[in-house]
């Protein structure tokens, strides 16, 4: 039990860790186009997110691949700043519920983000130490901060939208261009060549 708790934290403090904040602002620019009408959709996308990040954990772990870790520091915000440019672009049909991020994008952009994690990761399990159930509890952990944080900006927007003048369109671009300008300045922080 101990170290299911272990590996559940970890999972949770990943994605909740204000130090290491891109996978926030990709959950927010992942979610921000969405309402509570749409939960379904969105738990989709979030679930494949963690898929992703899971499978390229999973392949890191068992060293089955290895990447190079200043270049995936790089791409993590170049997928946020492509979610965030997308929901900019088709912000009207967004808003209107017509339109929204693909399933794949969440995908991939889940094994790119998974592979940020994958060097601790592997320092946190041990050479003999079984790696699936670490990794079966820390994708838990993941997917219930995810949670957490969608469910936060789905009620966000939607009291945005109830107690204010603020549109659907609006809180899509504003929000997403805020993170598009933080995504920038990450990338230039992080920039590998």
């Amino acid at each position: 039990m101990d170290a299911f708790i272990l590996y559940f934290k970890m999972g949770f403090y990943h994605v909740l860790d204000f130090s290491a904040y891109d996978h926030i602002l990709f959950l927010i620019v992942l979610a921000v186009v969405f309402n509570f009408k749409q939960q379904r959709k969105m738990g989709w996308l979030v679930t494949l997110f963690t898929i992703g990040h899971s499978i390229t954990l999973g392949l890191s772990a068992f060293e089955f691949i290895s990447v190079n870790t200043k270049l995936i520091e790089f791409l993590i915000p170049v997928t946020i700043l492509i979610t965030g440019c997308i929901n900019v672009f088709r912000a009207k049909k967004a808003a209107a519920g017509k339109e929204s991020i693909n399933l794949i994008f969440a995908l991939f952009f889940g094994l790119i983000h998974g592979l940020g994690f994958s060097t601790y990761f592997k320092m946190m399990v041990s050479k003999g130490e079984d790696k699936i159930i670490p990794l079966l509890e820390f994708a838990l952990g993941i997917e219930v901060s995810q949670i957490i944080i969608v469910f936060g900006i789905l009620v966000l927007g939607t009291l945005l939208d109830s107690f204010t003048r603020v549109s659907k369109r609006d809180w899509i671009l504003v929000a997403s261009s805020i993170v598009i300008g933080i995504s920038l300045q990450m990338m230039l922080e992080r920039m590998y060549w």
